[in-house]
């Protein structure tokens, strides 16, 4: 037995229920799964260790780990092939083949991995690992433990009970079916309880336990609804008709055999209890340790990605030597402390958003004695004043801030501004890993420091504010910021090496360069961009709320109409109520709220059914989105009359930007109504006219460029209609004589493969058979073979690397590409294919925002960016710009990256937003 570490991380659940949560897992069950679910040749060290079986069991383990936060969690093991049931029937298991070769010290290195993961491992000399499960499983659920069993051995059925559940392999190790007591009820038509009974009759064949023969799970269940039990079915035997009767009377010393061996001890001493089995998670540095010498790369860090928000407390915080400065002593401590080419942790508290932000403190810290100081603005003097503006726009004067955008943004409104930006910790962590759901320092700082956000307090427990003498705790918020300051200069190094551990073969580190180059400067582009705001008709907007809402209450009215009767046309419940149960459609995809009825389904479901109450559903929900999204616009005009959206750099694992308060990214463009709303963005007082510039089919530029395929950069080369181009290759035609079917068939594929469009994918967008789309698939691939091979070639590559990257080197890491589970492996697939090009797509279009950003400066130029939506900018055209304007964007867009294809830029102007379009 290994018994837990108490210095690592636990779950969040520990601490947010009062009951606990023992998970117990049967470990040569899940190994074995887990090899015969992966195939070894894909997973085996440098040496030639195997080590699929490792790594779906450890993989699984993580999955159920950040699922059902245990508080409490064991292993068990089988010691050998002999048991107590061996001796009673030497066949017990005979019929098993050998084990394979390439899973023998598998289970050594599952254990090691455990040892690591600090999880307790129990074994039971001449008992197999159901019995030491069985036995803890009822101790713990009698002391009040909810016990969840992870086991692909159905024996363990008969444990279930309002307290324990199994959780069920169905397929591999990835999807675990939940087997309540009603669950096996419903499958085998037995209580839990009985299910022991029913194996006794059917027998298993995993055990050599034969059963009666021509008694299969409905009779065995019926027989046992019948007499209650095994016993009662004993004493009925002869009372028991046909043939079914007969083969059970002639095989009822097997019957009674498998039933005394099926029977799970429930009762051995073990060296430790429920109690004694709380997790406490793992230890870090063995976990580096074991996982860097299976090469788990990707394992360790799904990890800590997804078990790495509800961490503990760490056991150390910061050091911290503080001061709250008073008027006088800004200009002392800054001299004294902040000398050039020293770094200083910045952290700053007030209120953020809507393109400007109020200061309400900020405080500086440095490693050099631990140093921090706290200043209040409303208290300083003029030489304060002056020296703190003065350091912060100095760009010899290294500043370290966590998120430094709102900062820029507050510190503008106050009449500060800020330079010498070496490291926004926010955007490191970001790029060091880009598929998190969030990055807050309070995290960061115990993932990556292992400190706590809190001072480490001397042995008197008083730590005091240097100048004041008061008590630190008694000063909260100052101390909070100055730590926040002290964390984000110490995580600033940790971070940088992070990125710097990421370099390539050629030993540069390409997520240092997107740092320092690209993502840095862009924050104080978009900064800009946020405070400037775009002009909203507010009229219009009026115009067009009352315009939806009319539309939404005449389609529900219609719907009425057709259907008889009033219902809520916005609620999941009764619509399903509506369509499956009163009309009797066709039932959608199951959901755990009952069967889908989103757009997705209403259109298949017209498609197929024609019903006429349909197109009413759907011109509700269009109507009712578009009204919300009125409303919301409304409620975003801020005082100047315009529209300040906020960017987010860090949302995105693709590397685009998103926008938020209100979301500018999500305006409809294709349908008609929706680009009305595009009309209530117009062009600002005291400017010409509104210029928008996108890429045009950007995303297809670099596919051609990444595949190298001639025949796709041919067609883009040519400048001719590329679809058309394209779709002349593939049907053999002249590009003159490519009809619009053919066109649009091809402008689908095209598309469609840079985000792993499949057969039946192409086959629904274009309406026609799976055969269809799949014959046009291989046509296209024959004219463009590069494509195919590029297109195979990433998603391998990424299988071995643990990640994609884009042109650049931005990196998105999918350990799902070797899960055994199908569509999350087939997902991250999709993700594999995709990453590169949408990703390389925003890179570019940054590059090209910093590089116009730069020559509007230089050329001293009013005209101003106010928007990025994916591919397409729009600017404010100042009076007599327009024509300088629009040839530096065509310039500085065009020529941002280079490609084996032009990069097409595409340029409109016009009062609006709508009409400037192109």
């Amino acid at each position: 037995m290994t018994a837990p570490a108490s210095d690592s991380r636990v779950p969040t659940a520990a601490s947010d229920t009062t009951r606990p949560r023992l998970l117990l897992i049967d470990g040569h069950s899940v190994a074995y799964r887990a090899f015969f679910a992966l195939p070894v040749e894909n997973f085996s060290t440098s040496t030639g260790q195997p080590t699929n079986a490792v790594y779906g069991f450890t993989s699984m383990l993580i999955n159920v780990l950040r699922d059902e936060q245990p508080t409490h969690l064991a292993v068990a093991f089988d010691v050998s092939r002999r048991s107590f049931r061996t001796e009673r029937y030497a066949e017990y298991k005979a019929g098993r083949s050998e084990t394979p070769t390439d899973f023998h010290g598998q289970v050594s290195l599952i254990g090691e991995v455990l040892q690591a993961l600090r999880v307790v491992q129990v074994t039971k000399e001449d008992y197999e690992a159901d019995d030491v499960i069985a036995t803890l499983a009822r101790g713990a659920a009698a002391a009040g433990f909810e016990v969840l069993i992870c086991t692909g051995d159905r024996d363990a059925f008969q444990l279930v009970d309002e307290h324990v559940t199994v959780l069920y392999p169905k397929k591999g190790v990835s999807e675990l079916a939940r087997m309540t007591p009603a669950a096996i009820e419903d499958k085998y038509g037995v209580p839990p309880e009985r299910y022991r009974d029913l194996a006794a009759l059917v027998g298993e064949s995993s055990d050599n336990l034969p059963g009666v023969p021509g008694v299969g799970p409905k009779t065995a269940a019926k027989w046992i609804g019948q007499y209650a039990s095994i016993e009662g079915i004993v004493a009925s035997v002869d009372a028991i008709k046909g043939k079914a009767g007969e083969s059970l009377r002639a095989h009822l010393a097997d019957v009674l055999r498998n039933h005394e061996l099926n029977r799970l001890v429930d009762d051995l001493p073990l060296p430790v209890e429920p109690d004694d089995l709380a997790w406490h998670g793992w230890d870090r540095e063995q976990v580096a340790q074991v996982f860097d010498t299976l090469q788990f790369r990707v394992l360790r860090e799904r990890l800590y990605d997804y078990l790495a928000a509800p961490e503990p407390e760490a056991e150390e915080g910061f050091d911290l030597t503080g001061s709250v400065l008073g008027a006088g002593e800004v200009a002392g401590w800054l001299s004294a402390h902040a000398t050039p080419g020293t770094p200083v942790g910045v952290a700053v508290s007030g209120a953020f958003g809507r393109g400007t932000g109020t200061l309400a403190a900020l405080s500086l810290a440095v490693d050099e004695g631990s140093a921090a100081c706290h200043i209040d603005p409303t208290t300083l003097d003029e030489s304060d004043d002056a020296a703190l503006a003065a350091f912060l726009a100095d760009e010899d004067r290294p500043k370290v801030l966590h998120d430094a955008k709102p900062v820029l943004l507050a510190l503008s409104a106050h009449g500060w501004q800020l330079a010498g930006l070496a490291t926004d910790t926010a955007l490191a962590a970001y790029l060091v890993r880009p598929d998190q759901r969030s990055y807050d320092l309070a995290d960061l700082s115990v993932r990556y420091l292992h400190r706590e956000l809190r001072a480490e307090e001397p042995d008197n427990g008083q730590l005091t504010l240097d100048g004041l003498g008061d008590a630190l705790g008694d000063r909260a918020a100052e101390q909070q910021l100055m730590l926040r300051a002290r964390a984000t200069l110490d995580l600033a190094e940790a971070l940088r090496t992070e990125l710097a551990a990421q370099a390539g073969d050629d030993g540069v580190s390409r997520g240092l360069e997107l740092l320092t180059d690209m993502e840095q400067p862009l924050s104080r582009v978009l900064a800009a961009m946020e405070r400037t705001g775009i002009a909203a008709d507010t009229d219009y907007l009026s115009e067009l709320e009352a315009h939806f809402a009319g539309e939404v209450k005449a389609s529900a009215q219609a719907a009425y109409d057709v259907v008889g009767r009033e219902f809520n046309l916005g609620s999941p419940k009764q619509r399903q109520q509506l369509l499956f149960e009163e009309l009797g459609l066709p039932k959608s995809k199951r959901t755990k709220t009952g069967y889908t009825t989103d757009a997705d389904a209403l259109q298949t479901l017209y498609l197929t059914t024609q019903h006429p109450v349909l197109p009413h559903l759907l011109r509700y929900a269009d109507v009712s989105k578009l009204r919300s999204m009125v409303e919301g616009l409304l409620k975003s005009v801020s005082d100047d009359g315009r529209i300040h959206t906020t960017f987010k750099q860090t949302v995105a694992a693709t590397g685009r930007l998103s926008s938020t308060d209100p979301n500018l990214q999500n305006i409809p463009i294709r349908s008609e109504e929706g680009r009305r709303l595009r009309r209530a963005f117009v062009v600002g007082s005291g400017f010409d006219e509104l210029l928008t510039a996108d890429y045009s089919q950007i995303e297809m530029r670099i596919m051609a460029h990444l595949s190298g395929d001639e025949a796709l950069i041919e067609a883009f080369n040519t400048g001719a209609d590329f679809h058309a181009a394209t779709a002349a290759r593939v049907f053999s035609v002249p590009a003159a004589e490519v009809t619009p079917d053919q066109r649009s068939k091809i402008k689908a594929m095209n598309y469609g493969l840079a985000y792993g469009l499949s057969a039946y994918g192409l086959s629904g967008q274009l309406g026609i058979t799976a055969d269809e789309a799949r014959g046009l698939m291989d046509e296209y691939f024959e004219r463009f073979g590069g494509v195919r091979d590029y297109l195979r070639g990433v998603v391998d590559q990424a299988r071995r690397d643990g990640y994609t990257q884009t042109m650049l080197g931005r990196r998105r890491y999918l350990p799902d590409l070797t899960s055994d589970n199908r569509q999350r492996r087939e997902m991250a697939e999709r993700m594999a294919l995709n990453a590169p090009i949408q990703g390389s797509a925003a890179d570019i279009i940054k590059i090209a925002m910093l590089r116009v950003d730069r020559r509007i400066r230089e050329a001293g130029l009013t005209s101003r960016m106010l928007l990025q939506v994916h591919d397409e900018l729009v600017f404010d055209v100042a009076p007599g710009e327009r024509a300088e304007l629009e040839a530096l964007v065509r310039a500085e867009m065009g020529e941002a990256q280079a490609l084996s294809v032009p990069l097409s830029v595409s340029v409109g102007s016009g009062s609006d937003w709508a009409t400037a379009g192109h």
